[in-house]
């Protein structure tokens, strides 16, 4: 049984700020990871420490919601959690902080959010149902919008831009993996269980990379880098997902994942003070019509969960 309910409790006002407040949150892990960069951190090194940093607080988290069962779920249930986690939060995220490396954070966090039009794509394959007219406009949308933000409209700018999507675009396919093993085993173990399972299997794994290349070993924190951590760990990690949760708690699927389309917008404003970043109109167009595209595509897939029977998932 999911721990979403089906009927969003009272409380839409605190449920939409909680959802607003974890969008935003998630907005700023590329800013925090970048600085990080500056210090001398490695993308793989920065992805470590966050994990491993976050992984008790989550534990916390899973024992004061769920309490014993969190310790005894379904061995398959468990096995598709691991598996989730690895894909998503080691695999994927891994991607994720590289591409860091190459592009703009602003382009990263509206490329990521792509994973919705990945989602009805291929449920559209499973289901052997081709989408409706709607749909394929929003995708359409999407997919132009992916293009004008990538390369904005300037051949230089696609050139540098190029390899970086790419790897952001892997990390979405990545999620919509996330999304379809939650799809499938939160309705028996809870979306509680089934996150932090996935969670300590993905930062099984990233000990086991730290053991095996040293340059996923983070360095000893000076004193400039453990608010960047704190601000990592704490705001674009553990308070954003649990905002989020919260969010999605109280407002139901549809209209937190609504609400958190904030977070692309979030990050373009943060960064143009915080790093120097700027898109240019075109670009900025592509923004538009992605978001556009997101929103259509989350009220798609929630139709389509509620339409299986299925609480829907808003993780990312």
């Amino acid at each position: 049984m999911s721990n979403v309910p089906a009927t969003p409790p009272k409380g839409l006002a605190f449920g939409a700020l909680a959802a607003m407040a974890g969008a935003v949150g998630f907005a700023t892990k590329g800013l925090f990871a970048k600085k990080l960069y500056e210090h001398g951190w490695t993308y793989d090194a920065v992805q470590v420490a966050r994990m491993w940093l976050a992984l008790p607080v989550f534990w916390l988290w899973g024992w004061l919601r769920v309490g014993r069962p969190l310790l005894r779920p379904p061995p398959k249930a468990l096995l598709g959690a691991a598996c989730a986690g690895l894909v998503c939060y080691h695999f994927g995220a891994m991607i994720n902080f590289y591409a860091l490396t190459l592009i703009d954070a602003s382009l990263e966090r509206v490329l990521l959010f792509t994973y919705p039009s990945m989602v009805v794509l291929v449920y559209s394959i499973l289901y052997r149902r081709l989408p409706d007219r709607n749909v394929v406009l929003a995708l359409l949308a999407t997919f132009i919008g992916i293009v004008a933000a990538v390369s904005g409209l300037d051949p230089a700018i696609l050139r540098a831009n190029m390899h970086g999507a790419l790897l952001v675009l892997v990390c979405a396919a990545s999620t919509t993996a996330y999304f379809l093993a939650s799809d499938r085993w939160t309705p028996q173990v809870g979306s509680v269980t089934f996150t932090v399972w996935a969670m300590s299997a993905a930062s099984t794994g990233l000990a086991l990379q730290a053991l095996w290349a040293p340059s996923a070993r983070p360095p000893v924190p000076g004193p400039s880098d453990l608010p960047l951590l704190l601000g990592l760990v704490g705001i674009a990690t553990v308070f954003a997902m649990l905002a989020t949760a919260e969010g999605v708690r109280r407002l139901g699927a549809q209209r937190a994942a609504v609400v958190s389309t904030v977070g692309p917008p979030a990050t373009i404003l943060l960064a143009v003070p915080l790093l120097g970043e700027r898109l240019n109109l075109a670009q900025w167009l592509g923004v538009a019509l992605i978001i556009a595209g997101i929103l259509f595509m989350e009220l798609a897939r929630t139709k389509a969960a509620v339409i299986r029977g299925q609480a829907p998932s808003g993780g990312r």
